[in-house]
């Protein structure tokens, strides 16, 4: 079973900030480092170095996130460049080891011939790499990352407007049924023993069977005069 004498040194707690900036959680860590959970938050609450380095890492990877998201959001530019090896010329590379064993005597004074000459030979390649094709490409702003940025940061606009519109008019219609219930009581209430009165609503506006015979006879009459 591993000690907590084990992670509080530099060498553990560089091991620790490894592990959360791999974005392992606290439970995660301690089980990579077997321990038990409990026993891991005993010791951050015990040595302020161990929970100082968990906290900074887990700031550190979270504005690395928030960074790489942004930019995800905003879109960007990339930029391929394909190189082509090519011989140096043989006075630019004798002129070159010449220079690097001049440098490298001053630094080895104790060096022999022979190592000042393999030094040089290693150290400046006969070939070296020049860029053949540049090419640039822009990749857009992803409409995903910018939804859930917006829901997470303005969700009184953005958050499932659909839902939030549907839940409003069925709101309105539910206090409009109640309103028109309520006042339906309170008219039966008035009424009292007087008889009851039916509240006429634009919905129940209909032309009555009665009225429309009385009129139709009416009609008839004046035909026949």
């Amino acid at each position: 079973m591993a000690k907590y004498n084990e992670w509080i040194t530099d060498e553990g707690l560089l091991k620790i900030r490894g592990l959360v900036r791999r974005g392992l959680t606290d439970e995660q860590v301690a089980k990579t480092i077997k321990v038990s959970y409990s026993t891991f938050r005993a010791w951050k609450k015990r040595f302020p170095a161990l929970s100082a380095a968990l906290k900074k890492e887990k700031e550190v990877v979270d504005d690395q996130v928030e960074e790489s998201l942004l930019k995800t959001m905003l879109g960007y530019k990339t930029t391929d460049i394909q190189y082509k090896m090519v011989k140096v010329d043989d006075m630019v590379l004798k002129a070159k080891r010449t220079k690097f064993m001049n440098e490298y005597k001053l630094d080895h004074p104790e060096a022999t011939k022979s190592e000042i000459v393999l030094a040089a030979a290693t150290e400046v390649p006969t070939y070296e790499q020049i860029p053949l094709v540049k090419s640039v490409h822009e990749v857009g702003p992803n409409v995903t990352a910018i939804m859930f940025w917006l829901k997470n940061r303005r969700p009184e606009l953005y958050r499932d407007q659909t839902f939030r519109k549907l839940n409003e008019a069925q709101t309105r219609k539910a206090i409009a049924d109640a309103d028109k219930a309520e006042i339906e009581r309170k008219h039966l209430e008035d009424a009292g023993t007087a008889g009851i009165t039916k509240i006429v609503f634009s919905d129940d506006l209909k032309p009555d069977k009665e009225d429309d015979s009385k009129q139709k006879g009416s009609e008839d009459d004046g035909a026949d005069t």
